[in-house]
């Protein structure tokens, strides 16, 4: 059964080394976030870097997630000192758990709070994509098809939640319900 692939990416107004409060802020809301993502129904997997140091993007070793890569408009630091990055790449069932995990509870209130955090961009800061049961995701797959959603908007090939598709390619729109949850069912754009 096809999984649904989710690469998130922004770029951080201070370096992840910053001793500053709102870095720190930051780190706590982000390890409860995970914590709480990690329980959430659908989820599947999300990449670690061995060793989880923070600021240690580039040149951990993320297994079978691949070598960490970056779009190509990221243009602050590489290092652990100067990185200027969040970013993630995870595994869920479908899109509705993932597109509730992420707005309602506590990532919701992280959400509110991304402009103290983050540059404002005009690229997409999410892409989806389908992957077959038997696929990891790399962060290459997730940088091409981010910058694949930039150049050319949602196609089955890489899509937001505003824009999902099924895994056969069909349209389908994500609708919030009273009570914060969400349901997938056919589009008819």
């Amino acid at each position: 059964m096809p999984r649904l692939a989710l690469y998130t990416f922004g770029v951080l107004k201070s370096p992840l080394a910053d001793p500053g409060p709102l870095t720190h802020e930051f780190y706590d809301m982000g390890e409860a976030v995970y914590r709480k993502l990690s329980q959430h129904p659908g989820y599947l997997a999300r990449a670690e870097a061995a060793g989880g140091n923070r600021g240690a993007h580039f040149g951990a070793d993320w297994g079978a997630w691949g070598e960490f890569a970056v779009p190509a408009w990221y243009g602050k630091g590489r290092t652990a000192e100067t990185t200027a990055l969040a970013t993630t790449l995870s595994l869920w069932t479908d899109p509705r758990p993932a597109f509730d995990a992420i707005y309602t509870g506590l990532h919701r209130a992280a959400l509110n709070r991304r402009y103290d955090w983050f540059e404002r961009s005009g690229h997409p800061g999410h892409v989806s994509w389908w992957v077959s049961d038997d696929v990891i995701p790399t962060w290459q797959d997730g940088v091409s098809r981010l910058e694949h959603l930039h150049e050319h908007g949602s196609a089955p090939h890489a899509f937001t939640f505003h824009h999902a598709f099924a895994p056969d390619g069909t349209p389908v729109k994500i609708t919030v319900g009273a009570s914060g949850g969400g349901a997938a069912r056919p589009s008819s754009r």
